[in-house]
């Protein structure tokens, strides 16, 4: 029987009984190295959608409020009359006010979840952003003439949803299998443009009432996102890799292996557990950690820098800035309605993304980034100089094909980044971090997403009034870059365990030709307590520094 050391150390026996799946009652299949493969269970499926309504409540904070400032009554309550126009304005402070409250709430959201996750837990982390976005929907609905509690409303949404935006990546990375974990971390981003889609077809269909319902029907929706996150969160299990950190390894163990749809002692989730105490007990060995040590620590500060670059590169990608000009675009062709130029534009992204689903799982993570990327900036220079030299500024209606061709540009544009920058940006930040950094390096990754996606969203109008479309120029540019740093610097994660992904970073594995990295090159041992002892003599005594020397030449 095969032993196992538990948290408090000493060895006891892996096998575990009680509710559990066994084997005569799975269809399980065995690969080369004798380990049981990892099925596809309506569990591990029903907590990436579950926990995926996060993103949904994300999406549709971004959409709903883009269609209010074009409603009479929003207008009539919170905005300025302009006698010469007969129309309600919102002058550049006011609007920036209420649409950039949300992303500076996630900014201090997404900063104060990791340390709620590592305490509370992460599904209860979640539930209680739920009630969050709930108190701040409640806060934005009751407005009735102050434009500030509408604008306070959303930073308090926005507080809850930075931290669902660390905290759901970072669950499903710990809980899935990992055949599926990519593409279920990646449906985050496809719930994402589901909930900016939802939106605007509630906006389309309300935006043309004259009384509060035309904007309170659609706030109020949001009601029913938080909702169901908050009453199906308790349906789903707790991280694995959480519940083993505080000493409840059986059932890490059985989640586990009702996750992958294998029995409880099966070889494959033997080897699951084993990796993850060998993990801990490193880290028990050393010093206790600080989260300063993220920037400090050699093991993780490249990878925390890495992270930071990526989470603010799915902005500096531009596509807010496709659809900030997306209704001057459409404009050439005479569709001048804006709430149907979202709509095409929405359904563009859904659409798109949901092939970026299947990008993601067969086509792995840095080529896919790569060329997506060269995709993008080849979209840019194509956008910036027929924009800036084709079109007609004054009337756009009279150049007509160049119209034509900014459009298409803007759909492939949309496609590119659907497909590829947009799903997987969220599925490897949430991969390469050690269990013991993980919670405030997401949180750190992910505020420089919320803090560019606030520079760009406030800078912008200033920006494209001086320049036009040259701007896109700087996003074609940004895009160039980061294809570059992906090649030289993101290591090929695809199908492997979140410690296998840890020991690469720490081995040095040439991210160039790292798709090819074979576990098997890792020196063996006949007992887990040999591994032990051989996990800590790659250790260099100095802080939590590593040396793999011995893998290395091994």
């Amino acid at each position: 029987m095969p032993t196992t050391n538990s948290p408090k150390g000493g060895n006891r026996p892996a096998q575990v009984t009680g509710d559990t799946p066994m084997a005569s009652s799975l269809d399980v299949s065995v690969e080369n190295n004798g380990m049981e493969r990892e099925n596809v269970r309506p569990v591990a499926i029903a907590l990436g959608g579950i926990s995926d309504i996060g993103g949904l409540i994300l999406g549709y904070a971004i959409g709903d409020v883009s269609g209010y400032f074009s409603m009479l009554d929003f207008g009539r309550r919170f905005g300025v009359y302009n006698a010469t126009t007969g129309e309600y304005d919102f002058d550049q402070s006011r609007q920036g006010t209420i649409v950039g409250l949300m992303p500076i709430g996630c900014l201090v959201g997404s900063l104060v979840a990791g340390n709620m996750a590592d305490t509370l837990g992460r599904r209860y982390t979640i539930a209680v952003a739920a009630m969050f976005c709930i108190i701040g929907k409640v806060i934005e609905i009751s407005s009735s003439s102050s434009w500030v509690q509408f604008a306070m409303g959303r930073l308090v949404s926005g507080v809850a949803i930075g931290a669902l935006s660390v905290v759901v990546p970072m669950y499903q990375s710990e809980s899935s299998p990992a055949r599926i974990r990519g593409l279920l971390i990646s449906t985050y981003q496809f719930f994402i443009t589901m909930g900016i889609l939802i939106a605007e077809l509630v906006n389309f269909g309300t935006h043309h009432m004259t009384t509060s319902a035309s904007w309170r029907i659609t706030n109020g929706l949001s009601f029913l996102w938080s909702l169901l996150l908050l009453v199906g969160i308790f349906f789903l299990p707790e991280s694995p890799r959480f519940m083993y950190r505080k000493g409840r390894e059986d059932e890490a163990r059985r989640t586990i292996a009702r996750l992958a749809g294998l029995d409880v002692n099966s070889n494959t989730v033997t080897q699951q557990i084993n990796d993850i105490r060998v993990k801990l007990e490193e880290e028990r060995a050393g010093a206790e950690t600080r989260w300063y040590q993220i920037f400090t620590d050699s093991g993780i500060r490249s990878r925390m820098i890495l992270g930071i670059v990526l989470q603010a590169g799915q902005q500096l990608t531009g596509a807010n800035f496709f659809f900030y000009y997306g209704t001057t675009i459409f404009k050439a062709t005479g569709l001048t309605d804006s709430y149907l130029t979202q709509l095409i534009l929405g359904s563009v992204n859904v659409a798109c993304t949901f092939g970026g689903l299947y990008v993601v799982k067969k086509c792995g993570r840095r080529n896919s980034l790569i060329v997506g990327a060269l995709w993008m900036t080849a979209c840019f220079l194509v956008y910036s100089f027929v924009g800036h030299f084709a079109l007609d500024a004054e009337d756009p209606a009279r150049t007509p094909a160049a119209g034509n061709v900014l459009i298409a540009v803007s759909c492939l544009f949309i496609a590119a980044f659907a497909t590829t920058w947009g799903p997987l940006v969220w599925a490897v930040v949430a991969e390469f971090y050690p269990a013991k950094y993980r919670a405030p390096a997401m949180a750190v990754a992910t505020a420089s997403n919320w803090f560019f996606n606030f520079l760009l969203s406030f800078f912008t109008p200033f920006i494209t009034a001086e320049i036009g479309y040259l701007y896109g120029l700087v996003f074609g540019g940004c895009c160039f870059v980061l294809a570059i740093i992906v090649f030289f610097f993101l290591i090929e994660s695809k199908d492997r365990t979140l410690e296998q992904i840890d020991t690469m970073y720490l081995m040095g594995v040439n991210p160039i030709t790292s798709s090819k990295w074979d576990e098997k090159s890792l020196p063996t041992s006949s007992s887990s307590e040999d591994h032990t002892s051989r996990e800590f003599n790659l250790r260099d005594g100095q802080g939590d520094g590593h040396r793999f020397d011995e893998i290395k030449s091994a």
